[in-house]
């Protein structure tokens, strides 16, 4: 297969898909090797930019999405009357960072960094698919844990995450989300102890 036919199946797929598609299901796909798919859409991006399109690829963690470029965005915006969206409040992108850098964490950890109640927050950055589930911790009460998505890097202009997901995260995560347990059932208990010596 030649090169113009390499790129061609490429720019194909990514279009079909319309959504971010691992690297390997390119690869498979497109008959290129997976060494090879930078170089590739490395040469796509310099034909976009040569010609002064208004699309792009973008490599977001282990995976490749074709989108429009940040320029037209007004444009798009109109085209398909879409509000604008909402920015993120000062809370939000606080739980946010906590969430990227420490992922996966619970809501129960958000809270213990933020030191206030964080369940609407963490639930308007998953409407927004901003943050994802990612299981749950293997403590009492198995809390869910979550983590940023790819919605998260393309929408901040990133490649991937600093941290990523790792055990030592997760331990870690186990470890605080044990101890803020601990500390919930001693004030459960302290209160049903001042309610008894009231009652009595």
């Amino acid at each position: 297969m030649e090169i113009k036919e390499k790129l061609g199946a490429i720019e194909a797929i990514l279009f079909a898909s319309g959504e971010p598609i691992e690297i390997y299901r390119l690869s498979e796909a497109s008959g290129v090797d997976a060494g090879t798919l930078p170089s590739m859409i490395r040469l796509l991006n310099e034909r976009y930019e040569d010609y002064g399109s208004g699309i792009c690829i973008k490599k977001l963690d282990s995976s490749y999405q074709m989108c429009t470029r940040e320029d037209f965005s007004e444009q798009v915006r109109a085209a398909l009357e879409t509000k604008r969206a909402t920015p993120l409040s000062n809370a939000a992108m606080e739980a946010l960072t906590i969430i990227a850098y420490n992922q996966p964490v619970s809501k129960g950890f958000v809270e213990n960094v933020r030191g206030i109640d964080s369940s609407s927050v963490i639930n308007n950055l998953v409407e927004k698919g901003l943050v994802e589930e990612a299981g749950r911790l293997d403590v009492p009460g198995k809390p869910i844990v979550y983590r940023t998505t790819s919605v998260f890097l393309r929408s901040f202009g990133l490649s991937s995450t600093a941290s990523g997901d790792n055990a030592e995260n997760t331990d870690s995560e186990e470890t605080a989300a044990e101890e803020i347990a601990t500390e919930e059932a001693a004030e459960i208990a302290a209160d049903n102890e001042d309610t008894i010596g009231l009652t009595e």
